[in-house]
């Protein structure tokens, strides 16, 4: 019933259209514009990720069109707010094809609602351009059909989960790790790399525990870590439930070193832990860079602090928003003057690796759908009285982490 109510639903958009003089164009694609949106929490606990996002999004947007656009079209984005919430997610989800009618979905954002419209959205086969998570779902190594309208960018979970043990025992020098992961798609996918390389490498997880990702009181699994005297901790979790066990690990008087995930390597979730940091190493993936091998910020990074100005400069989320638009942008200019369809911005993806602000480089060639895979290593840090992550280890792949 879902697959007729969405063919009919696309029947009318072409008859629509093409009712409108547009009958040349795919839905969403006009002489002089092209327009796309994403749903993202702007609002509620999620909002200090969303706002920066969008606002990297916007920025990099404007800056195209103040140049003219992209083969004369100007960019038109349309941004929901959904608050971090599944079903709204969505609901505005299903208002951007079917009411919208966008060209494209970019900056998909959230684990909630990725998930929740994964299905759909494959079987409408509408471009979705970078995800603003790292849902297990999005890995696939041979996408077909619906699925090869689906661009990740950011490292899928189950890959990051891979590259946290391997600092742990190459970097942090650990024999015995222990994991506080989170009851959601996120810290069970960390969890599945996680088990998946320490399986590999001939390495026990020495405890593991879930949490509830909306609990407040993680006391119980801190004490757990501190009883099964873990070398390192390994905090699979995105930005709510990671404080939380941060904190709970604090309030335990524990002095272990944590690694959690890239979704938390910004100084914004550094803020709320200022007096946790020193108690004990905090680390961090990260899979941008901004800086030369002399220290001095790159061409790329120039470009994104004057665009997007002060406020949000330092903002890796920011940072991800001006990625995901950057990645449309990319495709937009590969179609170039050729009709812009669905068809041609995928094939026109697919051709050669993708390359992205900040060093990261993409390759779609064949169905491959994976997201960047290279990652560094950040410490959390205190200076001049400000919380903000320092690059302990440079982007490398797993196999240059772990080297012989």
């Amino acid at each position: 019933m879902k697959k007729v109510l969405v063919a009919l639903v696309m029947v009318f958009a072409v008859f629509t259209v093409a009712a409108c003089g547009q009958d040349e164009f795919e839905q969403g694609v006009f002489e002089d514009r092209v327009i796309v949106g994403n749903t993202a929490a702007t609002s509620g606990p999620l909002a200090f990720v969303g706002v920066p996002f969008k606002a990297g999004m916007d920025a990099y947007f404007n800056m195209v069109n103040e140049e003219g656009g992209v083969a004369g079209r100007m960019i038109e984005y349309i941004q929901k707010d959904d608050e971090f919430n599944a079903a709204l997610g969505l609901s505005y989800t299903q208002e951007l094809v079917e009411d919208d009618q966008v060209f494209a979905l970019v900056g998909h954002f959230g684990t909630p609602t990725v998930s929740a419209t994964r299905e759909y959205l494959n079987e409408v086969g509408i471009p979705r351009v970078y995800y603003a998570t790292g849902v297990s779902s999005l890995f696939n190594l041979n996408a077909t059909g619906g699925e090869r309208s689906s661009f990740p960018v950011q490292p899928i979970f189950d890959a990051e989960g891979e590259v946290m043990v391997a600092r742990a025992i190459k970097d942090l020098g650990a024999e015995r790790i222990g994991v506080i992961y989170s009851n959601a798609d996120d810290g069970r996918g960390m969890l599945r790399g996680i088990q998946l390389r320490a399986g590999e490498l001939g390495v026990a997880l020495t405890s593991v525990v879930q949490v509830a990702p909306d609990a407040d009181d993680m006391s119980t699994a801190a004490q757990i870590m501190l009883a099964a005297n873990v070398d390192v901790v390994i905090v699979a979790a995105n930005q709510v439930p990671a404080a939380t066990a941060v904190r709970a690990l604090d309030d335990a008087n524990s002095t272990i070193p944590v690694i959690t995930s890239y979704v938390n390597a910004d100084a914004t979730w550094l803020g709320g832990l200022v007096d946790v940091i020193g108690s004990f190493d905090i680390y961090g993936n990260a899979w941008i860079d901004i800086f030369n091998p002399d220290g001095t910020p790159t061409d790329d990074y120039v470009l994104f602090a004057e665009t997007i100005g002060e406020e949000f400069a330092a903002n890796a989320f920011a940072f991800a928003g001006w990625i995901a638009a950057a990645t449309f942008v990319e495709g937009l200019r590969r179609v170039g003057d050729e009709p812009l369809t669905w068809e041609s911005f995928i094939n026109a993806m697919e051709e050669s690796p993708v390359p992205l602000p900040f060093g990261v480089v993409v390759d779609y060639a064949n169905g491959r759908r994976v997201g960047t895979q290279a990652m560094a290593l950040l410490k959390a840090a205190m200076v001049d009285g400000a919380p903000l992550w320092q690059t302990e280890r440079p982007i490398e792949t797993i196999t240059e982490i772990l080297g012989d």
